[in-house]
């Protein structure tokens, strides 16, 4: 294989866009697109793109298109309904409740709520990475604003067993919020069969464009907002909308939809070969997250006595592109509280490396990787005074 051909397999990080997607916004772009809170024949063609991109991501899901709330990230949806939700129900229960393994952009707000006033209660995880429902069953006797538990991690693939948590706390009467971003389109999602209060997904995972992502919110249930200063997304959040984007991931989410279980067989595929051959090529490789509960197209291990960002540094030389974390936080010095609530020593989880495969990966280019990745651990193995202290047994 060419070395300088790009293996791509970090897909969570970022990945193209859907050509048909692309075509969508180059028109609209090109021709030029009106306001949709103008009463002009362009600012309405500008609102009917954009209730028939609500449509689209709401049949994705399996949503009442009237719950869709867009925004720019996951992360400012994420923000709008920790933030949005807890504020909004300080007076029923100054609590709030996450998992341990959320992505940083629950755990930064539901830390500044802290320091508002709430207390902030985690919930554990087991070794690959599932919430127990009985604990938060008993959490939840003291109340709670909100809870907030991730539908698949996107550092390990975890899944969470999003229905039995989200039923527990309709039972006890408290909203119950889960991102989806890394879920969405990857795997079938009915959420008005569950009583999930609010979910969220954003269009660059499964085929649209960076800046252009939604919190879905069921009706009934509170929420400050977040930015003030215009009655756009049916006052939930002010500022323009941007049409193009949104009419991008309405057509990403359509695509995702009809091919959903062809596009999950193949990523299944191609994880399954990679967690089956990593292992089975280089001694002291440690899958990470769920055996099975877990994302079609994510495989993640901690390599030990290595640093992965060297892995992912020599990996990168031979045209090879995957990833040691979450993606908003790869340049932190941090260690990953994601592989920390998994119980791995901090050692073993600086090896951590995770592939994220997209529908144009081949099972030819896994085997690439595990072929380059022999020699690139051994080198840096030798390096390594914890490896050479296992050599000698001293360790």
């Amino acid at each position: 294989m060419d070395k300088q051909k790009e293996t791509f397999f970090d897909h969570n990080a970022a990945r193209a866009a859907r050509p048909e997607a692309v075509d969508e916004m180059s028109r609209l772009l090109l021709d030029g697109f009106g306001n949709p809170q103008s009463v002009h024949d362009r600012g309405q063609r500008a609102a009917e793109k954009l209730e028939k991109a609500r449509e689209k991501v709401a049949a994705l899901i399996g949503s009442d298109p009237s719950g869709i709330i867009f925004t720019a990230t996951g992360s400012e949806a994420n923000n709008m309904a920790i933030k949005g939700i807890a504020r909004a129900r300080k007076k029923k229960s100054p609590r709030v409740i996450i998992s341990a393994i959320e992505h940083h952009s629950v755990v930064i707000p539901a830390e500044s709520l802290r320091k508002e006033g709430f207390e902030l209660v985690t919930l554990p995880v087991d070794r690959t990475g599932l919430v127990d429902p009985g604990q938060l069953d008993e959490a939840l006797s003291e109340g709670a604003a909100v809870v907030s538990v991730i539908h698949a991690s996107s550092e390990i693939g975890t899944i969470e067993p999003i229905e039995e948590l989200s039923m527990i706390c309709a039972d006890k009467g408290v909203p119950f919020h889960t991102d989806s971003w890394a879920a969405a389109g990857q795997i079938k999602i009915k959420l008005d069969d569950m009583p999930v209060s609010a979910m969220t997904i954003a269009g660059q995972n499964f085929g649209g464009p960076p800046g252009a992502a939604a919190l879905i919110l069921k009706k009934g249930v509170p929420m400050n907002r977040l930015i003030e200063g215009g009655v756009q997304e049916r006052n939930r959040r002010a500022g323009q909308e941007n049409i193009p984007a949104i009419a991008g991931m309405g057509v990403a989410a359509r695509l995702a939809l009809a091919e959903l279980d062809e596009t999950a067989a193949l990523l299944i595929t191609l994880r399954d070969r990679m967690i089956k051959g990593l292992p089975g090529s280089i001694e002291d490789v440690i899958l990470t997250g769920h055996p099975e509960k877990r994302l079609p197209g994510l495989a993640s291990f901690c390599v030990k006595y290595i640093e992965g960002e060297g892995l992912l540094l020599f990996l990168n030389q031979k045209g090879i592109m995957a990833a040691s974390g979450s993606a908003c936080t790869s340049r932190s010095l941090k260690g990953s509280h994601v592989l920390e609530a998994l119980g791995l020593d901090a050692a073993t989880a600086q090896g951590s490396i995770v592939f994220s495969f997209g529908p144009e990966n081949s099972a030819g280019e896994i085997d690439y990787a595990i072929n380059e990745m022999k020699p690139v651990v051994s080198r840096l193995r030798e390096m390594s005074p914890i490896y050479r202290e296992k050599k000698d047994g001293s360790l």
